[in-house]
Formats: structure tokens, C-alpha cells, sequence
């Protein structure tokens, strides 16, 4: 994971969901362009049919930016190698950007923006400021796939969600990111342990490892709020939607729902029996994982999927990096134990004024493919919102069978949640949080000091709100 100084962690995956409808400082400089007004019906035509669903010209060219982070940009590249099998000789011609709102704005106020935009990273542009100039893209999802079935089929629940502002789905989030806990499956079954269920569990296995001269799990300074992250998802399987919405819309004493403090009561136990490996709060969190991928010194570790790519070069021959959900604090919880956090993300969209939306549209179409899906999680090890495209070997990789089988088991008890990054929350939480895993601060103490950021927010009329059901 590459952590940021910013408000918004890792690739920010859930970036393309509320965490921008809270900027509105594009809204001015980019609500009115200089032309094109009416907009959606400029570029090349073609005509429509099945196999063009979108009306793409032949040998026309797709002029796309696409953020360069933790992905790359090569995928989309490889849209080449499968969209001229349907439109005759159309190509995407991708620029690699790292800074979209900087590079992009000018162009959304000149009313010439790229076909397709790949809206990501920590300088992204704020949906609400450009949202009335973006296609909606809810005839991409009724569109059938290059083999021949509706998309709107043949992805995951629930992700238009991430990408929908005022009743608009103007967002395509193109990869899944499955939250969960990490442990070694070769060395859990040499010592005959299984991941824990319960946090009754968890604590018992701390109990194991302390045999084994081990530790349960390992924290690093800039990742520490990784277990705010398991704290939430175990407490909202725990206690179900009230937990999610208490929490969403920053309510009074919402860090004081019993789940919650279920939860962080049980860290604190497994704190003060130093099931934590010391000194984490001064190491660097690449190197603290190290000390679980690579030494083995700490069973478990909290993380998105995206870990085995981000270790794989600090990782112990061998080591089966395997995921499973979020414990739960009884054997009885509101959600099924299945139950997952899982959000779609890297959201890409196609500007009206663009010389040619319909093309973007169709490079949305090729990435939905069985090929271009296929290929994007066999090299960037992570699945995308197209279901049944990863091997039951994983390209070899366990981490993404693992997060496979965790999708399939949850169904339809998928959940998220984007209010830390709505608002900004991730680096003041990563003071307590450091504090806590250190056993400096207390629960009572932990509980505060996030109430405190949450109160904070919620009592700043400066900050739009966003109301969540």
C-alpha cells in the first residue's frame, strides 16, 4: 500500500464514492465550459447494432487519462487487444496522469476533456463540481458484454452505488477491494491452528502464538488506523445497519454502540497481554508487515486485498497469503459471519464534452470483457466487479482465491462504508489509534478521542454532510 500524507489511505479505492461528494471546489471553476453546451452529441458516429451498442465510428480514437498509481495504466492499454474485434480499427490512446484535477480542470473548462477518465488518486476531481457534465452510464450496465451477455448481469451487487451522486450513476468503479484478516496458511497448518471465528477466538490463538514465542498481530505507524478498519467491519457484522448508520452520519455517542465497544475492549485485552508486537508505532508499516509476511513473527494481519502485490517481494517462500472475514464478537451477530466488506473502486467517467463519449463508453464496455477482466486481476492480483473471471488457482496466487471465496460465500452481505474519507477523518484517527495499539491510551481513552473527531465534523457547518439510509 502506498499511504499518503493526505486524508485518504492506500490506492483510496473507495475514492469514486462520497469521499469526493464532499468537495464541491470544482464546482464553480468547472460548471460552466466555454462550449459545446449542450453536449453528449459531438464526435464521430457509427451505427448502431449489437456488436455496437454505443454508436463508436470505425477507426476511431479513444483519448483517455488514465491515473497512474498503484494499478499502472497497461490495463487499459490492453483494451486494444479486444475493442477492434467489435468496432472496426477503434483504439484508446492512453495518457498515464498522476495529478487528474490539476491537469484535467483546465480542460473541463475549456469544454474539451478526454473521452474517458480514470478519476482517481488523492488530487481527484469532486463529482458534485463536474457532475452535470458527465454521461450517465446506466446503458453501459444494459449493454451485453463482447460475450453476449448484460452486464448488469455478470458483476457484483451493489456497484453502482460507489459511483452514484444525486440519482446519477455517472461512476464506473472498475475493481473489487475485499477487506479481511491475513495469516499464513502453511504455517497454520503446520501448528494446527484455524482462523478465528469470534474474538473469543482470536484471543485464544494470541494465547497459542505467546507458546510459540509469537504474536497474534503487528501494527505500523501510518497503518495503524488498518484496525479501525477491523474494528468497524466487525462491529457492524456485529450489530448490523445501525452500527454502519451511527457511525455514516456522525451521531452523538456512536463510538459507544455496544458492538463497538465490544470490539474495542477485546483489542485492548489483547493489548495488555502484548499480543501486539511492540514498537509499532515507530516502524514504518512496510517493514511492520515484513515482521508478518516475511519473519513471522505476528499471526494475523488486517488489510484489503491488495496486500499480496503490496508484499510480494517481502514475503516468505511459501508463505499461501490467504484471507478470511472479520471476526465477530459472538457466535450469533445481526450479519452472517460471511459477511464482508467489499466496495467497488478506481472510478472511471466519461465527460459529455469529450470529441468522442461513445468511444469511452465502449472502452468500458472492453474492460467489462471476460479477457480484459481476466487479464487485469492475473497482473494486478486483485478481482475486478466482473464475476467468475479469476481461476480456481488464482494465477497462482492464494490471496486472490481466497478473496474469490470470500465474495461467493458473502452473496448478497456485502457491505461499506465511506464516511472516513468523506470527511477526511484517517489522520487525526492515526494518533489515538497509535496511542491505543501501544498501550498508552485506554478504550475509554480511544472511544473519546474518536468521538471527538466524529463531533468535530458533524458540528463544522463548513463541511457539507451527506445524509446516509
Amino acid at each position: 500500500m502506498t499511504i499518503r500524507a493526505g486524508s485518504l489511505d492506500r490506492r483510496t479505492l473507495l475514492r469514486g464514492a462520497i469521499a469526493t461528494a464532499a468537495m464541491g471546489s470544482f464546482a464553480v471553476a468547472c460548471g460552466s465550459p466555454s462550449s459545446k453546451d449542450d453536449g453528449g452529441d459531438s464526435g464521430p458516429k457509427g451505427k448502431k447494432d449489437a456488436k455496437n451498442p454505443f454508436g463508436v465510428a470505425a477507426n476511431s480514437k479513444v483519448d483517455a487519462a488514465i491515473f497512474n498509481g498503484g494499478y499502472g495504466t497497461d490495463y487499459v492499454d490492453y483494451v486494444n487487444q479486444v475493442m477492434g474485434q467489435q468496432v472496426k480499427g477503434a483504439k484508446v490512446v492512453v495518457k498515464p496522469v498522476v495529478d487528474i484535477a490539476p491537469e484535467l480542470q483546465p480542460r473541463f473548462v475549456g469544454g474539451n476533456p478526454p473521452d474517458l477518465i480514470d478519476n482517481s488518486g488523492e488530487d481527484q476531481i469532486g463529482f458534485l463540481g463536474i457532475l452535470d457534465q458527465l454521461e450517465e452510464l446506466d446503458d453501459v450496465f444494459e449493454a451485453n458484454t463482447y460475450e453476449g451477455k448484460k452486464i448488469a448481469d455478470i458483476v457484483y451487487p451493489g456497484v453502482k452505488d460507489p459511483g452514484t451522486f444525486k440519482d446519477k450513476f455517472v461512476a464506473l468503479n472498475y475493481v473489487m477491494t475485499v477487506y479481511g484478516v491475513w495469516y499464513s496458511k502453511t504455517l497454520f497448518e503446520a501448528n494446527g491452528w484455524t482462523p478465528p471465528k469470534t474474538w473469543d477466538e482470536a484471543l485464544d490463538l494470541g494465547a497459542k502464538a505467546k507458546k510459540k514465542g509469537k504474536y497474534l498481530f503487528v501494527h505500523g505507524k501510518e497503518a495503524a488506523t488498518y484496525y479501525r478498519t477491523l474494528l468497524i467491519d466487525s462491529a457492524i457484522k456485529e450489530g448490523g445497519d445501525e452500527v454502519r448508520l451511527a457511525l455514516e452520519n456522525l451521531e452523538k455517542g456512536c463510538w459507544s454502540h455496544p458492538a463497538v465497544q465490544g470490539v474495542i475492549k477485546a483489542m485492548e485485552t489483547m493489548v495488555k497481554e502484548k499480543m501486539f508486537v511492540p514498537g509499532g508505532s515507530g516502524t514504518q508499516f512496510q517493514k511492520a508487515q515484513a515482521i508478518w509476511s516475511n519473519d513471522q513473527k505476528a499471526l494475523l494481519y488486517p488489510s484489503g486485498g491488495w496486500i499480496e502485490n503490496e508484499m510480494k517481494k517481502a514475503t516468505k517462500a511459501d508463505f499461501q497469503m490467504t484471507g478470511f472475514p472479520s471476526m465477530t464478537l459472538t457466535d450469533k451477530p445481526k450479519m452472517p459471519y460471511e459477511s464482508l466488506r467489499a466496495a467497488a473502486g478506481e472510478p472511471f467517467i466519461v465527460p459529455k464534452q469529450g470529441k468522442n463519449p461513445a468511444g469511452g463508453k465502449e472502452v468500458l464496455r472492453a474492460m467489462l470483457s471476460e479477457k480484459a477482466a481476466a487479464n487485469f486481476s492475473k497482473t494486478k492480483l486483485a478481482p475486478t466487479i466482473v464475476k467468475g473471471t479469476v481461476p480456481a488457482d488464482g494465477y497462482g496466487s492464494s490471496a486472490l482465491v481466497s478473496q474469490t471465496k470470500m465474495l461467493e460465500a458473502a452473496g448478497t452481505n456485502i457491505f461499506t462504508y465511506n464516511f472516513v474519507e468523506a470527511y477526511g477523518m484517517n489522520t487525526d484517527q492515526l494518533v489515538p489509534w497509535n496511542s491505543f495499539l501501544s498501550g498508552d491510551l485506554d478504550a475509554k481513552g480511544l472511544t473519546s478521542a474518536l468521538q471527538k473527531i466524529s463531533d468535530k465534523v458533524r458540528e463544522d457547518d463548513s463541511v457539507d454532510k451527506i445524509k446516509v439510509s
